[in-house]
């Protein structure tokens, strides 16, 4: 059963005829490509990806390096787990990307088969979702790929599913096939499965999904003459064992390349549930002011790791942003241009242009009622919003009390007194203001200040 059906270039020929037609072309135009594509530092992409501190672990680097001085098809997995990918997932995706900008051929693929499995984690089993919320996932997946991938143009990516080829295979071609060429002893040796037997131990559902994956592999180095896998560190385990039964079974020579697992400054990886875990790519989830921001507080320590990965500044340029964190980290121009970046990269430019009036204007630089409605409810959810319903008394005191700038009435007087309280930057003198239908922002808001730098909001019904 195909849980979804993909967009996948139409073809009229047999798949070796179609890539071998394709590859001619590719050859055809690689030095126009090159002559345009590599007029920076690197002449070969593995080059790059190494000044940036990309490849955590590969197979067989040189080789690849050789191999990529021709245009080369390569491939990474996304599971459908959840109905938005995060921050985590952005490293595989762009690498795809600079893969693309290299000439190289990027394949993207939805996991409708081993989403419904799911990788194994440290602890626990996963819950299994079903197939409608399986199928919801793979489109919104889709949608967010496309933002980063082209599948367009001259040349274009690929999606696939690998639902498509896995729901053919019976339990014994699986079996078979797959399983016979995997030693049980390998696979225990894995630390997931490691950690998972010593604790609450692991099913056999969630042990078998590293054979899923390997035979993906296969499957695309069949169909496309795919021989590259990427992923995260922690899939390693899984991409060296799909290298391996390629070799098993089709005595095929591929390669496999992990890029660094993100941590925050405190060493938490971006993950759904920790670290960068609230930092969804989905604006509804995770609004572009709140996104804006993570960023711009990075680290020092991180930020300019963050630019080599996440963006596609030029060597140069991220070394003078180098310089300036040793030399003026105060000033934090490596993190301003970093949440620029990632704000543009994710949401676009436009989105960026209003996070960045909004930050202005809550502290006073720029005028509150030019931001949009959804822009100013995605930055006062960066703190705490008071929900006032009709009928509650809502003066100036109330509202400093209700929305935790002013610890009691009496502190919210002394605040006003000495000249402290804002509403909508508008400083309030009287301890009795109570906002007028036109002060509402929208309709319904307020951002109340107190001082400089303390700031919350209060929705009126």
């Amino acid at each position: 059963m195909n849980v979804l059906a993909w967009p996948i270039p139409l073809r009229t020929t047999s798949p070796s005829c179609w890539w071998t037609t394709l590859r001619r072309g590719r050859a055809r135009t690689r030095s126009q490509k090159n002559e345009s594509i590599f007029k920076g530092a690197f002449m070969n992409i593995i080059d790059e990806l190494q000044w940036r501190g990309l490849i955590n672990q590969s197979t067989d680097l040189d080789a690849l390096r050789e191999a990529c001085e021709e245009p080369i098809t390569l491939y990474c997995g996304f599971d459908p787990t959840g109905d938005s990918l995060h921050a985590g997932h952005l490293v595989p995706m762009i690498m795809l990307r600079r893969f693309q900008k290299a000439g190289h051929h990027p394949i993207a693929l939805a996991g409708g088969a081993t989403g419904q499995i799911g990788d194994p984690r440290d602890v626990g089993e996963r819950t299994m979702l079903s197939q409608e919320t399986i199928n919801d996932n793979m489109v919104a997946i889709k949608k967010q790929l496309r933002q980063f991938i082209d599948f367009a143009g001259e040349n274009a990516a690929t999606m696939v599913n690998n639902a498509d080829w896995t729901s053919k295979m019976t339990v014994i071609d699986f079996l078979r096939d797959v399983g016979k060429n995997f030693s049980l002893n390998t696979m225990l040796d894995r630390d997931t499965v490691k950690r998972r037997l010593e604790s609450d131990g692991i099913s056999y559902t969630e042990f078998s999904y590293m054979l899923l994956q390997s035979n993906d592999y296969v499957h695309l180095h069949d169909e496309f003459d795919c021989i590259l896998q990427i992923g995260g560190g922690d899939q390693w385990g899984n991409i060296v064992s799909g290298v391996d039964l390629n070799r098993r079974v089709k005595g095929a020579k591929v390669h496999g390349l992990t890029v660094p697992l993100v941590t925050d400054a405190q060493g938490q990886k971006f993950g759904k549930s920790t670290g960068g875990g609230k930092l969804w790519l989905d604006p509804e989830k995770t609004s572009p002011y709140s996104w804006y921001q993570y960023f711009l507080n990075a680290g020092d320590s991180v930020v300019i790791d963050y630019l080599r990965w996440f963006t596609f500044l030029s060597q140069e340029e991220i070394a003078e942003y180098e310089q300036k964190v040793a030399e003026e980290p105060f000033r934090r121009e490596a993190q301003r241009r970093l949440a620029q970046e990632m704000t543009n990269l994710v949401h676009g430019e436009e989105a960026t242009k209003s996070v960045k009036l909004a930050t202005q204007a809550l502290f006073g630089k720029a005028e509150l009622a030019d931001l949009d409605e959804q822009t100013l409810v995605g930055a006062l959810s960066e703190t705490t919003v008071a929900d006032i319903a009709a009928g509650e008394p809502r003066t100036i005191v109330d509202l400093l009390v209700a929305c935790g700038l002013a610890d009691s009435k009496g502190a919210a007087r002394r605040t006003i007194k000495e000249g402290g309280a804002y509403v909508n930057n508008q400083r309030i003198e009287s301890d009795e203001w109570e906002p007028a239908a036109e002060d509402l922002l929208h309709g319904a808001w307020l951002v109340l200040r107190r001082g400089k730098k303390n700031f919350a909001g209060a929705k009126l019904n």
